[in-house]
């Protein structure tokens, strides 16, 4: 009977995945949870990883023209009250202020004091305040199109929590626009889905599939929900972003208004857009193994580890200089517009400090002793690879292949995933053999990515979801129109939708 292999991450995926990817998150030190019921302290190798999405992100929604701004962390319930379906979305996720300060409940404790005049909602989303602004900052044509973002935190009150992916207070960027036309409006919405899959695509390398949600998945108050959806390991969906064209409602709501060329006063068309800290669950999902954190070289704190290796004290001083002579080499170079960065880890802790850095997902890792020394080379592992897979190579060579070894394992990590995918998305027009599929599947096989007809029933959507709770994630783009029955009730359909359980 061959002999298990070590794994330094237990249980495994397939034991235990939702066990394994909070092991994930505690081995690579990202975050931990908070006393605060439901949220969580982001560590600073997991603030990182949030503060590279937040650089790369930033600099491509400043070359459409959006410009950063900041806006109230508390709506007043009044501002909520005038999008009645919108409200109603988030009603059951409202975090409610409705006192100012406390006082002594002669007891020993505190009890609320000075009862507000209106209930203040802290953040769930941002339409509802920032439409107030946009309605006073709107007079005419000329005053469009406005393109804001802001980085903020939100708040929104999850009884059933994961960190990165599901938390009660999360961070996240979302853009708001506010424009003359319906057309660029809509031009807009899909720009900015645009961008999330460039940036979801090149530099987190999860593939991901472009749709339109549901009438009923649809961002509450929206005309229209664009979105990315990317298959986890376990065969589950993530929606990584969501880009939506709001129409007239919530100018409507918010009286943003503006006289038109013609001298006509109308409303705006207005958009919204967002991605999260959720992303980067779905990054840990889609990538990691049983040996912990796997990173994509463009968004990792840092790209090398240099582990040097001396067992007498003479070695040392000589070895230490060897390290840091490659650190600053490498450093001088640039990967996709940031520095290389390099930790020199000296720790004398034996092979923990090895699997330390594994388990962290660092992307390369160097071994630097005597012999390297004298041989002038380098003892190198990538994180793509098996752990105990390394290899020797020559100094001068590796400082100058560096940005090919990086990239290379970038498009190693997006390349693994694609083909994940197309080996677990099937088209299926058997309505027993779907459902056989997905009542068999648990665990660490959720089923698979399904295309499959739809009528477009709310009805026969809401069946698949109670019965197997699988969900239509989207309809994509690319999914051609063709003749076919509903995978539900048979009736006729003109377009294969993408069935999925979900996160």
């Amino acid at each position: 009977m061959a002999k298990k292999s070590k794994t330094a991450i237990t249980p495994t995926r397939e034991q235990d995945y939702p066990a394994w990817y909070q092991e994930v998150i505690k081995a690579s030190d990202m975050a931990e949870n908070s006393p605060v019921r439901g949220c969580m302290v982001i560590k600073p190798w997991g603030y990182a990883i949030w503060e590279n999405i937040m650089h790369q992100m930033d600099a491509m929604f400043k070359q459409t023209g959006v410009k950063n701004a900041y806006f109230p962390l508390f709506i007043p319930l009044s501002y909520l009250e005038k999008e009645a379906e919108h409200v109603e979305g988030f009603a059951k996720e409202c975090a409610v202020v409705t006192h100012h300060k406390l006082e002594s409940d002669g007891e020993g404790g505190l009890k609320p004091a000075g009862k507000l005049t209106e209930p203040l909602i802290v953040r769930p989303t941002s339409e509802t305040i920032i439409g107030e602004s946009m309605a006073r900052w709107t007079t005419s044509y000329r005053d469009l199109p406005i393109l804001l973002n802001q980085w903020a935190n939100v708040v929104r009150w999850e009884m059933r929590t994961r960190m990165f992916l599901r938390t009660s207070e999360f961070l996240w960027q979302e853009g708001h626009t506010a424009h003359a036309t319906e057309s660029e409006a809509k031009e807009r919405t899909m720009l900015m889905l645009d961008i999330y899959t460039k940036f979801v695509e090149d530099s987190l390398a999860m593939p991901v599939i472009r749709g339109r949600k549901t009438v009923s998945e649809r961002f509450p108050g929206a005309d229209d929900t664009t979105c990315i959806e990317a298959m986890m390991q376990d065969k589950r969906a993530l929606q990584a972003g969501t880009s939506h064209f709001l129409g007239q409602n919530f100018a409507k709501g918010s009286d943003i208004k503006f006289q038109n060329e013609e001298g006509t006063e109308t409303f705006a068309w207005t958009t919204s857009w967002g991605v999260s800290t959720r992303m980067i669950g779905g990054m840990i999902m889609v990538h990691s193994d049983d040996d912990g954190l796997v990173l994509p070289p463009r968004i990792a704190p840092a790209h090398v580890v240099i582990l040097p290796i001396f067992k007498k004290d003479e070695d040392r001083r000589t070895i230490m200089e060897s390290a840091q002579g490659l650190k600053d080499a490498l450093e001088e170079k640039q990967f996709h517009g940031r520095k290389i960065i390099v930790e020199i880890d000296d720790r004398d802790i034996g092979g923990a400090r090895g699997w330390g850095w594994v388990k962290k997902g660092i992307p390369v890792r160097i071994e630097l002793g005597p012999r390297d020394i004298e041989q002038n080379s380098v003892f190198m592992a990538r994180r793509d690879n098996p752990s105990n897979q390394k290899q020797s190579i020559d100094r001068e060579e590796f400082i100058d292949q560096i940005t090919d070894i990086l990239d290379n394992i970038q498009d190693s990590l997006f390349n693994r995933a694609v083909i994940r995918r197309k080996e677990n998305t099937f088209e299926i027009d058997d309505k027993k053999e779907f459902y056989k599929l997905y009542q068999k599947s648990k665990g660490f096989n959720n089923g698979a990515f399904i295309m499959s007809h739809w009528c477009g029933s709310e009805k026969c959507e809401e069946k698949i979801k109670k019965d197997l709770s699988v969900t239509i994630r989207c309809i994509p783009f690319d999914s051609p129109t063709e003749e076919g029955r509903c995978i539900c009730c048979d009736n006729p359909s003109s377009r294969r939708v993408l069935f999925a359980k979900a996160y």
